[in-house]
């Protein structure tokens, strides 16, 4: 997908007002400068943004009922997708991240796009927010699947939608922790990447079986 195939694909995928066109270009401009002094996003991915990072984290949409949810995005680093989100919908998202540089830069990408009342930045590791109920989890290479349903399933009801982009692996790791979560996810494909794909669906929780062997093996220490 070229650039101007990516912003065309935004077009016809959504309603995209001049003010929120303006704020996505400003978002960029910001981003590429930022990106000067601090290790943002991949170099190689610099001339490619519309399509990398702006329609990559826009296309979570797709699988998302309208309206203003609670949306929680892990590991959000430059922003991807939670600024996205927040820019294109009404959901109110909070940004979860560690490092103090990206805290900076997200509360300033915050200000500069006039998200203040939509967008929040927990700014500390994930172990460490409160646990709290969420209408949408996403994570954009956060971390490898298992770990991820470990520190995030807290967040999560039967209801919750998690919209996990991972890459060629989907497949392999959800079949990696089938026997041990319990739900119901299913894979698209990414249109920015044919061969990617995205995990799309609801967790139920930790197998029972799992569970009462991992309590067994507790006691017997």
């Amino acid at each position: 997908m070229t650039e101007a195939e990516a912003r065309h694909w935004l077009e016809e995928h959504f309603t995209v007002s001049r003010e929120t066109w303006e704020k996505l270009e400003a978002f960029i401009a910001f981003l590429k400068r930022e990106a000067e002094s601090q290790n943002l996003i991949s170099a190689s991915t610099l001339d490619h943004i519309w399509d990398r990072h702006i329609v990559d984290s826009a296309q979570l949409l797709r699988f998302c009922p309208d309206g203003s949810q609670a949306w929680i995005d892990l590991g959000s680093g430059a922003g991807f997708p939670g600024l996205v989100v927040a820019l294109l919908s009404s959901h109110r998202v909070t940004l979860v991240e560690s490092r103090g540089r990206r805290i900076e830069y997200l509360q300033r990408a915050i200000a500069l796009l006039d998200l203040e009342s939509q967008v929040t930045v927990a700014g500390m590791p994930l172990e460490r927010v409160e646990t709290a109920p969420y209408s949408v989890i996403s994570a954009r290479a956060f971390a490898p699947l298992d770990k991820l349903f470990d520190l995030a399933a807290r967040f999560s009801t039967n209801k919750t939608l998690w919209l996990l982009p991972k890459g060629r692996n989907a497949a392999k790791e959800w079949d990696g922790v089938k026997s041990v979560w319990e739900g119901e996810f299913r894979i698209e494909s990414s249109v920015t990447d044919a061969e990617a794909g995205i995990l799309v669906g609801h967790l139920t929780g930790k197998d029972e079986k799992h569970t009462a062997a991992a309590a067994k093996r507790h006691q017997r220490r």
